[in-house]
């Protein structure tokens, strides 16, 4: 991870946006939380701007978490076909897309034309995994949780199987996080039974998406950052123990970065 690590982080001579800019798309009225999370994890993990968009019905509860992280609004509360041109928009802005945290029954069509549309990276979490399934995910990195995986599994058989055949990189999150690329499958033991509390499967959705868009393969950054988290979560566990909230694990993120390239 170390050798990771080292790639991230702009020159001397870096400039605003040098280190990446990621777009969130995501949030509903009853789940306005995740959305924020993601962008602030991004932020923490180094990317220089993060920017949510967002239903218009949540947007003021998601534009007060942080001054930090910039907020745009789609119409309504469902993500609709209407919607996709904002997201591309965004997309375009960003270096990598994280698409899926707190969105609340996304319409499939608007989800396979943004996955199909979008040319940057880019993180497909939570409810829009499962309109996903089917499509090309080349180059794509997927965050399902335990009910994804699910999902994914009926539909697929197992998760290995379904990354060989859509060209995904699969994160599992859970006591061990595994990660399926191609015909390879790697762990990531960093963790603490506390990180189940809600929001860090959003934290690391931000986490992978920054890591993108600072440059890293999505291989290398499904590796690196569930051991961001995990690290995090530790620090974090050291003070709170069982309980810390995900924006405890976001705060520490600067830390374990940098115990990490040590």
């Amino acid at each position: 991870m170390e050798q990771l690590l080292a790639e991230l982080g702009g020159g001397d001579d870096a400039e605003k946006g040098d280190s990446g800019r990621v777009g969130v798309v995501g949030g509903s009225i009853e789940f306005a939380g995740p959305p924020a999370l993601s962008g602030l994890a991004a932020l923490r993990t180094g990317t220089d701007v993060a920017k949510v968009l967002t239903s218009e019905v949540a947007l003021e509860v998601v534009a007060g978490f942080s001054p930090n992280v910039l907020t745009n609004r789609f119409v309504g509360d469902v993500l609709r076909p209407d919607s996709v041109g904002k997201v591309l928009s965004v997309a375009e802005w960003s270096d990598a897309l994280v698409v899926g945290p707190g969105l609340e029954t996304p319409t499939r069509k608007a989800v396979r034309e943004i996955v199909e549309r979008v040319e940057v990276p880019t993180v497909v979490d939570a409810t829009a995994i499962e309109h996903a399934l089917d499509c090309d995910l080349s180059g794509t990195v997927v965050t399902p949780d335990s009910a994804e995986v699910e999902a994914i599994e009926a539909e697929h058989g197992s998760l290995g199987s379904f990354a060989a055949t859509s060209g995904a990189v699969v994160v599992s999150k859970g006591a061990e996080d595994e990660i399926y690329a191609g015909d390879e499958r790697f762990a990531v033991e960093e963790g603490t039974p506390a990180m189940t509390v809600a929001g860090t499967g959003d934290t690391l959705a931000g986490v992978v998406g920054s890591l993108l868009g600072g440059g890293l393969d999505p291989v290398d950054a499904a590796r690196l950052g569930p051991w961001i988290v995990g690290r995090a979560g530790e620090l974090a566990a050291e003070e709170y123990g069982s309980g810390l909230v995900a924006t405890d694990v976001i705060e520490r993120i600067p830390a374990a970065v940098d115990e990490g390239a040590a």
